[in-house]
């Protein structure tokens, strides 16, 4: 890890947020990895996505080596005060909004396990009795 201590506000960080000049947060930790893009194996476009936010869930959900989390290192300039990051905003629906979409769904599901057996036994019994004339 860099010797380098220092310590950025949220803001300071997000406006590092374009393909010339790129920070992320994980875990608490700034990474400059600006050097890193045209690198990353999952291409440019994630690393990007992941600025202007704590990308901590993003980079965990991955699944991330060891090697990958020794990597990223070299790329350290220092610390977010994690007091400045914003909340970030809950994308789930609430289960009222949800439930409707299910019923429906379910509704299709259970109509088509009732109807397509039975249309697959009346085509078969047209196709018998077609054959037999």
């Amino acid at each position: 890890m860099g010797s380098n201590s220092e310590v950025y506000l949220f803001d300071e960080v997000a406006k590092h947020n374009h393909k010339k000049d790129c920070w992320i947060i994980i875990s608490g930790k700034v990474y400059d990895v600006t050097p890193f893009l045209e690198e990353h194996p999952g291409g440019d476009e994630v690393l990007l996505l992941a600025v202007e936010k704590d990308a901590t869930d993003d980079f965990n959900d991955v699944g991330h080596s060891d090697s990958a989390r020794e990597q990223m290192e070299k790329y350290y300039v220092g610390k977010v005060d994690t007091s400045t990051i914003p909340a970030q905003p809950n994308y789930k629906l609430p289960p009222q909004a949800a439930a409707p979409a299910e019923q429906s769904s379910g509704l299709v599901v259970k109509l088509l396990q009732f109807l397509l057996p039975l249309l697959i036994l009346g085509a078969a019994f047209a196709l018998q009795y077609y054959n037999k004339k």
